[in-house]
Order: structure tokens, then C-alpha cells, then sequence
């Protein structure tokens, strides 16, 4: 048999892929519908969080004051500690309902936009090839 004319092809998917992969961080991005339908779900539903985190954190420190007063780490004033402690667990109460009225409000916010773009997905994805064939 002659080698000379022989033709050897190999092809790999998994390494055209990595290939793929490599160009692609590459190439421009360009946001999509659904990037940006993940980017605005993602902006509401972390929205409130750090304004109740910092509400919970400041009320802790608070309480944990309180604590140290009432039971006489840096003072001798029980009365300023129990009230510390009361202040303290009042903002940590709180800190849940913040948080809650931030997602609500986010939600009103960007409810219209997310339902276009879940609409347009979804007739997209529903709407059937067309087959034409002459």
C-alpha cells in the first residue's frame, strides 16, 4: 500500500472545544437577553442586604455594650446597660423588616423590565422553526 497518498484526518471535540472556549474569552462581550434577565433578578433579589446587615451589625454592637455595662465589664451603670441592651435588640429586630421592604420596593422597580424580558425569552423559545422548502 502507498502512503504517499493517503489522507489521515483526526478530529477531537473535546480539544475544538477548548479552542472554542480559549477564543471566546477573547472576542467582545456582548450582554444578551438572558444576561441581562439574570443581571436584574440578581439586582433585586440582593437588594436590602447591606443596608440591613449594617442595621443588625451596628444594633449587636449596641446590644453586646449593653451587655457589658449591665453586667459590670466597663462600667458600673446596670441602668444605661439594660437600656443599650433594649436599643440594641430593638435594631436587630428591625434589621429583617429592612430588608424586606428594600426586596418589595426593588421588586416594583424592576418587575416591568424582568416580565418584558421573561415575555421575549419566552416567545422566542416558543415560536416554531419555519421550514420552508421550495
Amino acid at each position: 500500500m502507498n502512503n504517499e497518498n493517503m489522507f489521515q484526518y483526526t478530529y477531537s471535540a473535546p480539544e475544538n472545544q477548548e479552542v472554542l472556549d480559549i477564543r471566546s474569552k477573547y472576542l467582545p462581550r456582548q450582554e444578551t437577553k438572558l444576561d441581562e434577565l439574570k443581571r436584574l433578578d440578581k439586582r433585586v433579589q440582593t437588594s436590602g442586604i447591606t443596608q440591613s446587615l449594617w442595621v443588625g451589625i451596628i444594633s449587636c454592637l449596641v446590644f453586646g455594650t449593653g451587655l457589658c455595662f449591665a453586667m459590670k465589664v466597663i462600667g458600673n451603670a446596670v441602668w444605661l446597660g439594660i437600656l443599650l441592651g433594649l436599643v440594641g435588640m430593638v435594631g436587630m429586630l428591625v434589621a429583617y423588616p429592612i430588608r424586606k421592604k428594600a426586596l418589595e420596593k426593588a421588586k416594583q422597580k424592576y418587575a416591568p423590565q424582568i416580565l418584558q424580558l421573561t415575555n421575549e425569552l419566552t416567545d422566542e423559545s416558543q415560536k416554531p422553526a419555519s421550514n420552508k422548502c421550495d
